[in-house]
């Protein structure tokens, strides 16, 4: 069965840190897109960030830019969101996904997602 697992959520004080993990349990995933989205509560999915298979174009959200970078690795078939200067409003679940083909920012292009993990930005 084909699993996106994410890690690396938890409780950040404003300004703080965190990384966050996507480990793809297929070698297929290695040429998907891969995308991060979040869920506030009481709001809709929002895009945050992407990267094309081969990293050579990433893709963020204007609340995000400057301050999230989206890498991945093929190899271990993982992606990860690096966070930084957080602020209480990214406070959301967090989702990876992928999608087969270039760039993607609409969550109706992802086939795959894993199960989320919180994020919680304190003030």
């Amino acid at each position: 069965q084909v699993q996106l697992v994410e890690s690396g959520g938890g409780l950040v004080q404003a300004g703080g840190s965190l990384r966050l993990s996507c480990a793809a349990s297929a070698r297929t995933f290695s040429t998907y897109t891969k995308g991060w989205f979040r869920q506030a509560p009481g709001k809709e999915r929002e895009f945050v960030a992407a990267i094309t298979w081969n990293a050579n174009r990433l893709y963020y959200a204007d609340s995000v830019k400057g301050r999230f970078t989206i890498s991945r690795d093929n190899a271990d078939n993982t992606v990860f969101l690096q966070m930084n200067s957080l602020k209480p409003e990214d406070t959301a679940v967090y989702y990876c996904a992928a999608a087969p083909g270039s760039i993607a920012t609409s969550d109706r292009e992802y086939d795959y997602w894993g199960q989320g993990t919180q994020v919680t930005v304190s003030s």
